[in-house]
């Protein structure tokens, strides 16, 4: 037996008025959601603010979210003012990267101006690539070295540890490497904090970078070296390969298998480029 047309019309008459019923308690729900981030932006518990502040990356193309992340930038703690400079990041907040800039310029602590850095490379700035080189090679890249008091926190190597642990190993090519990475770290070894930076700078298109990168490749550290070359593979670019050459009787053997293996994939990179050009 059908249902009458009445009772088909009762049925959708209750379901719009479930429906209407449900907007204002979503409506009610995300009054409740800002006013709680609101008050826990500017708590007194350091945090707090910085977990909220975190969370705000949530929000793209949201200039409330925006503003409030903007404004804990300038918060005491360098913790929160991290916090900030990653979610600005994570919103794509393009408007915010003078901002940024700023930042870069002014604050010193690392784990700030390393999140400012991130940033401006997630929101399409190269400038953010000139920290990572600047950490990886103790100058800028214009060839100026880095006022005293930046050049101190970044190569200060308990700051460096607290903040990097995360970043420091991050940049592992093998599994191996992950346990002298982490040994490197408890030494309060800056080493695997440039290594990441290495890592950063194979995204880097300057000319720079790439003379940087070779250049870590002979570092002291066996952990910038094969995280260098590791960098240099992903460059893509062939005319590389025959600079690291020198590195397959590199006296650590995870160096000698992270330069063979960018030479070879360079030379894939070569020949598929050669046989694209003859068709």
């Amino acid at each position: 037996m059908k249902p009458s047309s009445s009772g088909g019309v009762r049925i959708a008459g209750m379901l719009l008025a479930c429906l209407f019923c449900a907007i204002p308690s979503f409506a009610q729900g995300t009054d409740k959601a800002w006013s709680l981030l609101q008050s826990a932006v500017s708590d007194k518990d350091k945090e707090h603010r910085a977990s909220s502040v975190k969370a705000l990356g949530l929000l793209a193309n949201n200039s409330k979210a925006a503003d409030l992340a903007t404004n804990a930038l300038a918060d005491e703690n360098s913790e929160v003012r991290a916090a900030a400079a990653e979610a600005l990041g994570q919103m794509r907040a393009k408007a915010t990267a003078p901002k940024l800039k700023q930042v870069i310029q002014s604050d010193k602590e690392p784990s700030v101006v390393m999140a400012s850095a991130r940033s401006l490379i997630a929101l399409g700035d190269p400038v953010g690539y000139n920290v990572y080189y600047a950490v990886l090679t103790g100058e800028r890249k214009t060839g100026t070295s880095l006022r005293d008091e930046q050049k101190k926190a970044l190569r200060d190597p308990k700051k460096m540890a607290e903040f990097g642990f995360e970043q420091g190993i991050g940049f592992v090519p093998f599994a191996g490497i992950g346990v002298g990475a982490v040994k490197a770290l408890t030494k309060d070894d800056t080493s695997p904090v440039r290594a990441a930076a290495a890592k950063v700078l194979a995204r880097d298109s300057d000319p720079k970078s790439a003379k940087a990168l070779i250049d870590a490749a002979s570092d002291k550290s066996w952990i910038v070296r094969a995280a260098a070359l590791d960098a240099i593979a992903h460059r893509n670019d062939p005319t590389l390969a025959v600079q690291i050459q020198s590195h397959l009787d590199d006296d650590k053997d995870e160096v000698r298998y992270t330069a063979a293996a960018a030479i070879i994939h360079l030379q894939d990179v070569q020949s598929g480029a050669t046989g694209r050009k003859s068709r």
